[in-house]
């Protein structure tokens, strides 16, 4: 048996090592990804209104992008132009730096997109006077294990949205786009997207154990003190609701919804759209190729067990675009047409942009 005095120094010994843990995730820097359209923005611009995070209007594009685009960092001529890039544009205009904030450190410290960000988003912690930051790039969602592996310290909050009104989101704005032959079941593509991300998302997310959390949309949005007080719990953050209403910066104040200006729009209310888009066909035919995850994330189902039976198209849509959206990413990350890749979401001159980008057809968001 312990003495007490050996009992006291283990009790003292475990409050040292759990306040130095919590030292460190106050200070980790956290992630808010998710499908497009599930609500990325509108809690990242809320994490950013409760202060203490370096305020930054714009997705880094630092995995999906940056990191592909220029090869590997661990060469000093690729970090060279990725800054010269960098430096034209609107990503590094919208970060408030100089030049000079970053080059050296870049250039002496950077080997991998991870340390990129990283470097950026201190260098403008530190111009703000604030001790962490957060990031937001939906499509970061399907590189968890790189940013955990480049970022050992990484927050990771997912949040999840009901598919049906993603869907209805995406396919308004046309983001996911059909092949040729699918033009008919347009609708479908972005809710079989949605399941394709969630279901990469949550199971790398799941590796990560406490260091990932998920949330729903809804659940923000209807009860925000509650899902604030768990979320402020999970970053040790302070995420006062008065304060964020206050300030309210970006997509806070000004939702940013595809349906904005909507005539047909009977209310504030971003949530069930897909019930008013949707005829029950079209419902049926998501419900059947999402429903599983629908289920597994919390959602009830509009179509009956009986009633969600789905023709051969539908089958084969919901076994190929997986494959599909694979092959795309497989391309993008791991063959040399990443160094193609379109420079358009780094907000280069549109001259520039055009030059890399390749017109086609079929889903483009990875």
């Amino acid at each position: 048996m312990h003495s007490s005095a050996e009992e006291k120094a283990l009790a003292e010994n475990m409050s040292a090592v759990e306040a130095r843990t919590r030292r460190h995730r106050s200070a980790a820097p956290v992630f808010v990804l998710g499908c497009g359209r599930s609500g990325t923005k509108f809690l990242y611009h809320t994490l950013l209104s409760a202060g203490g995070f370096a305020v930054y209007h714009a997705e880094s594009n630092a995995f999906n992008l940056l990191g592909l685009r220029f090869g590997n960092l661990a060469h000093r001529s690729n970090r060279r132009a990725l800054l010269d890039a960098y430096y034209t544009s609107k990503l590094f205009q919208r970060t408030g730096l100089q030049p000079q904030d970053i080059d050296e450190r870049v250039m002496e410290d950077c080997r991998n997109a991870g340390d990129f960000l990283r470097t950026v988003m201190e260098a403008i912690a530190r111009k703000q006077g604030v001790h962490r930051w957060a990031e937001s790039t939906p499509l970061h969602l399907l590189y968890l294990p790189l940013i955990k592996k480049v970022i050992p310290d990484a927050l990771v909050i997912h949040i999840i949205r009901d598919g049906r009104d993603v869907a209805a989101s995406l396919h308004r704005i046309g983001w996911i786009r059909p092949l040729a032959w699918d033009r008919a079941r347009a609708f479908l593509v972005p809710a079989i997207f949605w399941r394709w991300i969630v279901s990469k998302g949550r199971r790398y997310g799941q590796a990560l154990r406490g260091d990932y959390m998920e949330v729903h949309y809804e659940d923000l949005v209807q009860n925000p003190c509650e899902m604030l007080a768990r979320i402020g719990k999970f970053i040790d953050h302070d995420l006062d609701y008065g304060r964020i209403q206050q300030v309210a910066l970006g997509s806070v104040h000004n939702p940013n919804s595809s349906f904005s200006g909507d005539g047909k729009e009977t209310g504030a209310s971003t949530i069930g759209r897909w019930k008013r888009m949707f005829n029950a066909g079209e419902i049926r035919d998501i419900e059947s190729s999402i429903g599983n995850l629908l289920v597994d994330t919390g959602y009830i189902l509009e179509t009956p067990t009986a009633g969600r039976h789905s023709s051969l198209a539908v089958r084969m849509m919901n076994f190929l675009y997986p494959l599909y959206f694979d092959f795309k990413l497989w391309l993008k990350s791991d063959t040399p047409l990443a160094r193609i890749a379109d420079k358009g979401r780094m907000g280069v001159a549109e001259s520039d942009a055009s030059t890399d980008a390749k017109p086609g057809t079929g889903p483009k968001a990875t």
